[in-house]
């Protein structure tokens, strides 16, 4: 049975809070460095937020998720400005060597086979091509996994994986994990108590009530990402071969190299 991405993924309309709306931007703002240019392709695009703003810095690009309901969003949004596919991740209908960049966010730890998205991205990839994955750091101590979860990756073991299948990778974090408030501090405590009890709910409906609870107006998500929404600050620089406990968000850059 087709699992329905839609109830975890954040559409337009849904209610965010401002670090959420930052981190969004955050992600293409980073991928936009990566795509200046180039022909890319975002798999598990979601809604579709994204691809306006990466359109505007890539030559080509091309979305792609396996949520109808998503596909269908992005598609009335965009018409006929950028193509957006239903398709499965694991088994991507493209050529080989088609795209400069494969970009796969928030989204790996859906994947029952992994391993297999990361050789579908090498194959269509060309030469000297990056795959970029964005995920929340399972490391951090408010990690809180999503219903619909396979696997979540440590930073090592993401590194593997993409060492294995022949890339060359940098990882980077973003968005402090350290309370930097004494409002942040009770928030980050509260939020630790309700994951180890299992409380935060399952939905990102659900989850609305308790941002409202804690964060007071929440912002609507729109339908596409615009530039200069919020200020950016590049992700820093951290060791791919150990655990990461400081950031919330972990990105990779993987570089494609030849086979030995």
């Amino acid at each position: 049975m087709r699992i329905d991405y839609s109830t975890v993924t954040e559409v337009p309309g849904d209610g965010a809070t401002r670090e959420q709306m930052a981190r969004m931007f955050h992600r293409y703002r980073f991928a936009s460095e990566f795509c200046r240019g180039k022909d890319v392709l975002e798999v598990a695009c979601g809604a579709g937020q994204g691809l306006g703003y990466l359109n505007k810095k890539a030559r080509w690009v091309v979305g792609g998720d396996c949520t109808e309901r998503l596909v269908r969003s992005a598609r009335q949004h965009y018409g006929d400005r950028i193509q957006v596919h239903l398709l499965d991740a694991q088994h991507l209908p493209f050529r080989d060597n088609s795209f400069d960049v494969v970009i796969l966010y928030e989204a790996i730890y859906y994947l029952t086979h992994p391993e297999q998205f990361v050789l579908e991205a090498r194959r269509v990839l060309r030469k000297g091509g990056v795959l970029l994955i964005a995920m929340v750091n399972k490391d951090w101590s408010e990690f809180n996994p999503s219903p619909f979860s396979a696997t979540y990756y440590s930073v090592p073991k993401l590194t593997e994986l993409l060492e294995k299948s022949g890339f060359a990778v940098e990882c980077y974090g973003a968005f402090s994990s350290i309370p930097k408030t004494a409002k942040e501090r009770i928030i980050s405590n509260i939020r630790r108590i309700a994951v180890a009890l299992n409380l935060i709910p399952k939905t990102m409906k659900g989850k609305e009530v308790l941002k409202k609870l804690f964060y007071g107006r929440l912002i609507p998500l729109g339908k596409e990402i615009q530039e200069g929404e919020y200020e950016y600050q590049a992700p820093k620089f951290i060791p791919p071969n150990v655990p990461n406990y400081e950031y919330k968000v972990v990105y990779c850059a993987a570089r494609l190299r030849a086979l030995s």
